[in-house]
């Protein structure tokens, strides 16, 4: 697994109402918490992981243009993140579960190729709403760059009873695509391990020959 490097990480125990609303933060939510990290995707997963420990909503969370690699200052990273609570406190039990899933969720690297292959058992209010799904199921979050991801989502799809809740479609901000699907958690595994499998399979060989 390539490791996710955690930028900056700043609390807001009680922010500006006016912020807040801009932020999309709940009514009564002002505690904010804002995070920087090299890797959009995963911190998604970590701000959805802090949503079932702790009492806070993702308020906001979005990618930056063209990946960390073209970030534009040191703390830029590939994304922000922001946390809102009704108390400090549970705002920074949300953000220590968001920190600590960090340490465990990432892309991994195949001939070079960089690809997200992910089982969330239990999705939060964060995922599900980007789901469309109710809180509390699975999903399997898959991205992979263009040509790779979409060729893989393809063979996701096929390999096991699973439905198709959003394709990101390439390119993204970030300029890579996939998906995210619904099922049993052995449904999401096994659309997990047919991406990573398609993805490698493209990746040992770009070109198909006729």
């Amino acid at each position: 697994m390539i490791p996710v490097k955690i930028l900056a990480v700043r609390y807001l125990a009680n922010a500006s109402p006016a912020l807040c609303r801009a932020l999309g933060a709940p009514e009564g939510y002002p505690a904010l918490g804002l995070i920087t990290t090299d890797c959009d995707d995963a911190t998604y997963i970590a701000l959805d992981a802090a949503t079932k420990a702790a009492e806070v909503e993702v308020s906001y969370g979005r990618s930056f243009y063209a990946g960390a690699s073209n970030a534009s200052t040191p703390n830029a990273g590939e994304v922000i993140g922001i946390l809102a609570a009704k108390t400090p406190g549970a705002l920074r039990s949300g953000m220590e579960a968001a920190l600590s899933e960090l340490t465990r969720v990432g892309f991994e690297l195949t001939h070079n190729v960089p690809y997200l292959a992910h089982t969330v058992s239990s999705a939060g209010t964060y995922l599900a709403r980007e789901a469309g799904v109710k809180p509390g199921e699975a999903l399997a979050y898959l991205i992979a760059p263009p040509l790779e991801g979409m060729y893989a989502m393809d063979a996701a799809l096929k390999a096991a009873e699973v439905r198709l809740c959003k394709l990101y479609t390439p390119p993204s901000e970030t300029n890579f695509g996939g998906g995210l699907l619904s099922g049993t958690q052995s449904a999401c595994d096994a659309a997990c391990a047919a991406f990573a499998a398609a993805v490698t399979e493209v990746a040992a060989q770009p070109m198909e020959r006729m």
